[in-house]
């Protein structure tokens, strides 16, 4: 059976992409998505809002030398429309805009090339934008830069994340003042006369329902009349900033639903992308693929979320796409591929290497051991391991990598110190590599899991006021909204105190360093203890103290050994930290590793006492959260003799 073929309609205002399954309207030059018709409905986007606010491109840049991840806010519209493509299997459109110098100052210094492609019998369409920045051009900082879709409040109600973050959603009238009131950041907003009342008493915000790059590939919204799914899928990370663990904006409360591709959310300025002068750029973003579906019954609506998920696997099969028509997106046969087997020798583990099992293998510019996570200029392609520590990364684009790792269990990060080129066609087996992760003496106690992040320790119960119903009995509590302020509720006189061998990290250690909020408002920081005793100590050994810290929020830790007011401290972190992980509602943002020295000298036989206190207390906000905490005593005299 026959299906219609691609047809484009072009108009002196809009230009029609239409393959007898939907029908999307753009603004001619503009390259604005003003309208998606499918499945009877005249318009899947705000028809009440006007035509530039429903479907678009967008950026936010700062002048170069300039801090801080705001900007000027650009929703980007094309000067100069071009047909790329057109016959009866694919239509591809661009929408250029061009830059040169009378344009300084008014719009950041980019060419801009907006494309989207729509394929015969495909029940969606692509996007994706080309970035070019020329050398002798104004360099600039670039913080965040995304596509929007903006859905009919009358239409779509049900929001899905993930299998157990979906729901009914609030409507953004809800979050108007007359209806809801702000809470410390204006993201978060608590409904106290919405229009459902079912709703009443909740907290919304969008950072609620924030993911990870490894986790994000599709969300959307769900109409039930008719039952209609509007999903943006993501097939590949390659083109995202920060790497596997940065988290990004997914759909909210609007009906919003957002393709991320450069952002500073949960990283701070650490990665916003800041051109140098005489430095050259260019970068694809995308492609992304905005996919309908629908069921005729209302009773299975729902079941439009499974055909997401499958339609998502079908992308990524086909992934790197062989039909976009650019020089600059290059298909599978001109990228390549990298193969090898990680392990790790940790000698107090184990004298034999043992495998990296489910370790992050990845290939991203070269930089510094950890770079990875701040990286956003270029791309990024990452897998996981099997069982034996085996890795194969495919579909690579040219160029020079370095070969990254961290592994669960395990403090730090692996960088193989050789720069990889990748050329069209190549398969590069790197053999066996091997990761020893930082470690000078046998473990005295530790604190917590080498993960990345602060989510097993005690997540306590929100606020009764300030509830997100959805996240009530669910694996990520810690989404709920004002648990910093949980802290000083359950520590109201006196600071956190861990006793080795008697404590619990699940139960006795607060996800999150914050300051205490006094009765009269005022802020005070807060000073932990960890309580542990030795039997023996060798006063001429060092010991080490491993502090791995998930995320730091304008935070200062300083590391007192048994003396609570010597000054200076033992150690000091300096400022760090920009993630504001604790507002966001999320429990790591970019991963820090610092090793204090403990000389002998510091312990005593008995009780001793590790005091960390965070000064900085301007904000509830401030803090940090920690991954793991480790005590390493002195290397036995034997230890070179026993390898």
């Amino acid at each position: 059976m026959s299906t219609p073929r691609v047809q484009l309609l072009i108009e002196d205002q809009h230009v029609v992409m239409d393959n007898g399954i939907l029908q999307v309207t753009l603004s001619n030059p503009g390259g604005l998505v003003t309208g998606i018709q499918y499945n009877g409905i005249d318009n899947l986007l705000e028809v009440l809002d006007v035509e530039t606010n429903r479907g678009y491109w967008d950026l936010v840049w700062s002048q170069a030398g300039s801090t801080g991840t705001t900007g000027t806010f650009d929703v980007f519209e094309g000067t100069t429309f071009r047909v790329i493509v057109e016959n009866e299997e694919q239509v591809e459109v661009s929408f250029t805009r061009t830059w040169d110098p009378s344009l300084e100052g008014k719009f950041v210094s980019l060419n801009l090339d907006n494309r989207f492609i729509m394929l015969r019998n495909s029940s969606g369409f692509y996007s994706y934008a080309i970035f070019e920045h020329l050398a002798d051009w104004p360099p600039f900082n670039l913080p965040q830069t995304r596509i929007v879709f903006q859905l009919r409040k009358d239409k779509f109600h049900y929001m899905v994340v993930a299998d157990n973050r979906q729901r009914f959603m609030p409507l953004p009238d809800d979050r108007l003042p007359e209806r809801g009131e702000p809470l410390d950041f204006p993201e978060a907003v608590l409904l106290v006369d919405p229009v459902e009342p079912e709703f009443k008493g909740e907290v919304d915000d969008k950072y609620q329902y924030s993911c990870e790059n490894k986790d994000l590939h599709v969300h959307g919204w769900i109409c039930f009349d008719p039952p209609t799914g509007f999903w943006q899928i993501t097939p590949s990370s390659e083109f995202r900033s920060g790497g596997p663990l940065k988290q990004n904006l997914t759909s909210h409360v609007g009906p919003y639903t957002l393709a991320m591709f450069l952002s500073a959310h949960y990283a701070g300025e650490d990665l916003v992308l800041k051109l140098n002068p005489g430095e050259p750029w260019k970068k694809v973003f995308g492609p992304v693929f905005m996919y309908l579906n629908s069921v005729v019954d209302k009773d299975n609506a729902l079941s439009l979320w499974d055909d997401a998920k499958e339609q998502y696997l079908k992308e990524v099969h086909c992934w790197p796409y062989s039909f976009p028509a650019s020089e600059d997106f290059p298909c599978s046969d001109q990228r390549g591929k990298i193969s090898g087997r990680l392990q790790v020798l940790d000698r107090y583990i184990s004298h034999e290497c043992i495998a990296a099992n489910d370790a992050y293998v990845g290939l991203a510019p070269p930089g510094d051991v950890g770079s990875w996570q701040r990286e956003c200029k270029g791309y990024q392609f990452w897998t996981k391991t099997d069982g034996d520590g085996s890795f194969c990364i495919g579909d690579i684009r040219t160029g020079d990598y370095n070969l990254y790792a961290w592994i669960p269990g395990f403090i730090g990060d692996y960088r193989n110190d050789t720069v990889i080129t990748v050329t069209a066609g190549c398969e590069i087996d790197v053999g066996d590599l091997v990761y020893e992760p930082p470690r000078d003496g046998p473990t005295v106690w530790e604190i917590g899991i080498p993960d990345r992040s602060a989510a097993e320790f005690y997540i306590p119960d929100p606020n009764p006021k300030y509830i997100n119903k959805l996240f009530i009995n669910h694996p990520d509590r810690f989404r709920q909204y004002g648990l910093w302020e949980r802290y000083a509720d359950l520590y109201p006189d006196g600071d956190l105190v861990y006793r080795v061998g008697l404590s619990d990290y699940k139960k006795d250690w607060f996800f999150a360093q914050v300051n205490r909020k006094k009765d009269d408002g005022t802020l005070e920081g807060t000073t932990w203890q960890i309580k542990f005793k030795l039997d023996d100590v060798d006063q001429s050994g060092a010991f080490k103290l491993r502090l791995a810290l998930a995320t730091a929020n304008v935070a200062e830790l300083l590391v007192r050994i048994n003396d609570p007011k010597i000054d200076p401290p033992h150690f000091s972190t300096g400022e760090i930290g920009h993630d504001n992980t604790i507002a966001r509602h999320g429990v790591h943002g970019l991963y820090r590793l610092y090793n204090v020295d403990v000389p002998g000298t510091t312990l005593v036989e008995g009780e001793n006492t590790v005091f960390l206190t965070q000064t900085p207390r301007t904000s509830p906000l401030q803090g940090i959260m920690y991954d793991y905490i480790r005590l390493e005593g002195p290397p036995p005299p034997d230890s070179k003799e026993t390898l």
